[in-house]
């Protein structure tokens, strides 16, 4: 799967790209992310509960940057596993540049891969999670730096069902994939 778009946040570059490589800011902003740890130069290690259609599960994964330009651009790429549910990887490019009119133009180019139970889904409801993750990974990456409320924390209901996301009613489920 694919994903490319564009947003304008009212920061300056170094800002933005000072929060790109924040691990506190980053954990703030994944859906579903319970732990972040790491930097930049080492890499970031990652716990994120989530749910997918049927299938919920408990991903930990690894993220490394490369092709760094400071204040410019990186592609962050990472591998995922949650057990049974099965995997998720892929590669993303971040390009900074400054906005008319002032502001950050963060650009994203996503290519991502599933495999295991999620892939079983079908790539239209995978396609379509994804999107809503970016999404509001960038709406609370953006909230956060301009100074909005945005977010309040509690679960987000990624996956359309009205149970905040983790698809057991809100306690935050056991995270062995689920019953699917």
């Amino acid at each position: 799967m694919e994903l490319h778009a564009t947003r304008t946040i009212a920061a300056d570059r170094m800002t933005v790209w000072a929060a790109l490589n924040d691990a506190e800011v980053l954990k703030a902003c994944i859906p579903g992310c319970e732990e972040l740890t790491g930097s930049p130069e080492e890499g970031f290690s990652a716990v994120v509960k989530q749910k997918v259609g049927p299938v919920k599960a408990t991903f930990k994964g690894e993220v490394t940057l490369s092709d760094v330009v400071p204040g410019t651009s990186y592609t962050i790429t990472g591998e995922g596993k949650g057990g049974v549910a099965g995997f998720a990887k892929g590669a993303a490019r971040i390009v900074l540049s400054d906005a008319e009119g002032g502001g950050t133009d963060l650009q994203y180019d996503v290519e991502a891969k599933v495999g295991g139970k999620i892939a079983q889904l079908g790539s239209r409801l995978v396609d379509s999670f994804a999107t809503r993750m970016a999404d509001q990974f960038f709406e609370r990456f953006q909230a956060l730096l301009e100074g909005h409320d945005g977010d309040d924390g509690r679960a987000e209901d990624i996956d359309g069902n009205g149970d905040g996301g983790d698809g057991d009613g809100g306690d935050g489920g056991d995270g062995d994939g689920g019953d699917a």
